[in-house]
This record gives C-alpha cells, structure tokens and sequence, in this order.
C-alpha cells in the first residue's frame, strides 16, 4: 500500500472520532410536592396577630446576601469578614481550583504529544580518526478520541469540578448559617446575663431585708442561709453565663479568620426581630440548594465514567511520525540531504480479558444507580428540613406570643404590688416575690427568643440561602484557566 493510500486510511478514521458509545445523560426524576405542608394557610388561620407567618407571594425566594434579611448591621460586617477570611472556605476554593486544572488535564488526551531528543556524539580510533555525529529528531504520537473515551473522561472531570464548585457554595452557607446562629446566641446571652444582674439584685435585697427581720426577731434564722443560697445560685448562673458568651464569641471570631485571644464584641442584648421569611414552593428547592446541585452532577459523572467504561469494548487506534535532522557533522546539520521522517499507525484490541470489562461497566453503572438514589436521598432530605424548620419557627413564634403575655401580665402584677408596698398594704417580700417571677418569666422568653432567631436561620439554610443552580458554573468556565476566557470543549 502507498504510502498516499495509508494516510487516506488514517484520515477516514480519525473523522470516526467523536462517537461517543456511552449512555447519553438524562436527569432522573426527583420527589416533590405542589406546597409545603407546613406552610399552608391553613396552619396559620388561628395564629394570633404577631405570629411569625412566611411571607407572600409564595414563588419569591431570597436573594443574595440573605443575611441581610435580619437588619444588622454588626452581623452584617462580621458575614462580609467570614466570607473573606473563612479557612474552611479557602480551603473548598481551592479544592475547585485543583478540580478545574484536573479538567485541562483531561483535554490535553485530545491533542497529540511532541517531543524532542537532541543529541551529539563524537568518537574517535587509536589511529586518531575522529567522527561525529548530530541530531536533531522530532517524535510524535496521537490517540484519535474514536470512542468518547477522553470526551467521557473531559466530561467526568467537568462535572466533578461543578460538583467541587456546588461544594463550595454548601461550605459558605454552612458556615455562614453558623456565624449567625452563634451571633444571636451571643446576643441571646448578653440577654440572660441582664436578667441574671436583676435576679441577683432582687436576691440580695431580699437577704438584706431577712437579715433585718432576723434581727427584729420578727424572722427566724434559718430564713438567712435559705436566701443566701438564692443570691449564691443565681450569682452562679450569671457567672456561666458569661462563661457560654465567651464560648460563643471565641467561636465567631475563628469563623471570621480571626485569633480568638485578640477579638471582642460589645456587650448588646438581642432585640432582632424574626423576619418573613419567603419559602417558595418545593419545585423552587430542587434549584436553590448546592448539595442538591452536587449530588445530581455527581449522577453525571458517574454516567460519563460508565462512557469511559463502555469505550474499553473498541479498540483503539495511534497515530505516530518521526522526523528531523541527522548529520554526520553540525555544519551539514540543516541541509535537504539531513532530513529523515516516517510515519506509522497502530491499532491495538482486547481480545480476551476474563469478563474485566463486563465487570467494570457493571461496577460503574451500579454506582451510579447508588448515586442516583443518593440523589433522591438528598432532596428528601431538603423538604424534611424545610419542613422542619418551618414548623419550628411557627411553634417557637407561638410559643413566644405566649411568653410574651406572661411577661407583660408579670409587669402588671409588679406595678400593682409596687403601688401595694408603697401605700403600706403589701410588705416588701410580696414585692420581691412579684419581682423574681418576672424575671424569671423574662428568662423564658430571652430563651425562646433565641431559639426562634436560630430556627429562622436554620430555615433560612434548608432554603438554600441566597443561592440558585444559575450560579453554579458551566463546563466551560471549569474548563477555561482561571485567569483566560471560558473555551469549548472539542
């Protein structure tokens, strides 16, 4: 065969390239639901005014910096910090970073290898005859994609970087979730240990008045130590208080970047007002949470392994020349008469192999059924957790009216006993009595003022944040360099 008729033969297989014999990739259904259960009207049809309620329309959604939706400022500045100096979030960045160069090492199975072997040799006899020999060749050798195998396998890493980059985008709403669950802990605290200072000093001016009845004998002395335990127990409670603030605060400041020993806060109690929050529809879920993301561009990878699987049936076809420049002196090194090249083709086909290629397909297809059940997994998982939170938020807003209630009611029975003690009906004690129960009535609703702020940021997380599968980054801006322009695939 001439050598014309060889690369004819040669061409008409490489235009074969680019058929690709692996599954083609269709998203598997997922479960769903019309509305959320525990947002219908319904739910909220007795619900006294004040109530937390998700806002209307049903089809908004947040937006961006979601954190926004509280109003505060100082937990505003601290997410913008996190966002920066977070060492979580560096550390999934630059996992994407090493997915999307795993990418471009991928293509490079498109495109031919070229390489270089210069050489020069002098020798010599015993008669002092010298010779010397110099060359200058080139080699190089392509594997045409006749089967998709590298197409599968630029695929697979490209959805594995979407996957890296869904990854990320679960990484900052966890930790940004986390810092504002930890902010209004704190403020949550700084709360309690107000009331705890009244307690203490409600406490301490009962002991003063015992003492003084102790002495008149109008009290016996066993009444002393039974207070003394009072001011001792809440004094006690105060003091871990500010021992769980300090906890809370160490925290915020590793999850800004910061060493906990060189960060403060202020001291400011929690006055943030839970905000509607706009839960959308399920269908909405499916597209606003990243891990949701992650596990369905899991699924297409895994298909397009099972293609890299499937490609191993074919075989496989190199394309390989040499040339370049010989001499048996430098100076005639770049002369017509130095220049050699030749060209070759091979094919190579498995032809026994004990069932491995069987099994390996097998092997992939199972795990991408897994992931594709793993896939389902997680979005039954989301509504859950909407569902959830949804109900959290409701039960703790209710809860809180209650609260609420009975702190004002306490209010009223302490003005009514001041004005009693003042005008000589009531004794002080009875005062003092009316006193620590709205305290203590104050400490219930601190605490599920904070639970409720915590169950509106977990709702807030379970939506998916501010985020949007829009967000995620094709295949051609995980292929492109970071610095360079998104390019095609081949």
């Amino acid at each position: 065969m001439t050598i014309e008729k060889r690369c004819a033969a040669a061409l008409s297989m490489v235009l074969l390239a680019g058929c690709n014999v692996g599954p083609k990739y269709v998203k598997p259904a997922a479960p769903s639901a019309p509305s959320y259960k525990e947002a219908a009207p319904a739910a909220y049809s007795q619900a006294p005014p004040g109530t937390w309620q998700p806002a209307q329309p049903q089809d908004s959604k947040l937006k961006g910096k979601w954190w926004e939706i509280f109003n505060e400022p100082e937990l505003n500045s601290l997410e913008e910090q996190l966002n920066i100096n977070n060492q979580n979030i560096k550390q999934y960045f630059e996992n994407l970073m090493a997915a999307r160069a795993q990418v471009r090492e991928a293509r490079a199975g498109f495109y031919p290898t070229l390489t270089g072997n210069p050489a020069l040799s002098v020798t010599g006899t015993g008669n002092g005859a010298i010779a010397s020999t110099a060359a200058l060749p080139l080699e190089a050798s392509w594997a045409p994609d006749l089967w998709g195998r590298v197409h599968n396998t630029v695929r697979e890493f490209q959805y594995a970087a979407q996957v890296s980059a869904a990854d990320l985008e679960n990484e900052k709403l966890t930790e940004q979730a986390l810092l504002a669950v930890y902010y209004f802990e704190l403020r949550g605290q700084d709360s309690m240990h107000n009331v705890y200072d009244r307690i203490v000093a409600v406490y301490r001016e009962e002991l003063k008045l015992t003492l003084a009845l102790v002495e008149t004998g109008i009290d016996s002395p066993e009444a002393i130590p039974q207070v003394q335990e009072s001011v001792e127990d809440a004094e006690g409670a105060a003091i871990g208080i500010a021992a769980n603030r300090a906890i809370y605060e160490h925290a915020i400041a590793t999850l800004i970047g910061k060493p906990a020993s060189s960060f403060e806060m202020p001291v400011k109690g929690l006055t943030t007002a839970v905000p509607e929050i706009p839960v959308g529809v399920p269908s909405q879920l499916l597209e606003r949470r990243p891990d949701i993301a992650a596990a369905e561009r899991t699924m297409a990878a895994a298909n397009a392994v099972i293609g890299i699987g499937k490609a191993a049936y074919y075989p496989t076809l190199t394309l390989s020349g040499s040339g370049g420049l010989q001499s048996s002196s430098i100076g005639k090194l770049f002369s017509l008469p130095a220049v050699f090249w030749s060209l070759g083709a091979g094919a190579a086909q498995v032809i026994f192999d004990a069932g491995l290629r069987n099994a390996t397909v097998a092997q992939y297809t199972a795990t991408y059924n897994a992931d594709v059940a793993a896939y389902r997994q997680t979005v039954l998982t989301a509504f859950q957790q909407v569902e959830d939170f949804i109900v959290a938020l409701r039960v703790t807003s209710r809860q809180m009216e209650r609260q609420n209630a009975a702190v004002h009611s306490g209010q009223t029975y302490v003005d009514m006993e001041t004005a009693r003690y003042q005008t000589g009906i009531d004794p002080y004690l009875t005062l003092i009595g009316a006193q620590l129960t709205l305290l203590n009535d104050q400490l219930n609703q601190v605490t599920l003022h904070t639970s409720e702020m915590n169950a509106a940021v977990e709702l807030i997380q379970a939506l998916g944040g501010g985020w949007d599968v829009s967000q995620l980054p094709s295949a051609a801006e995980v292929t492109a360099k970071p610095s360079e322009p998104a390019v095609k695939t081949p």
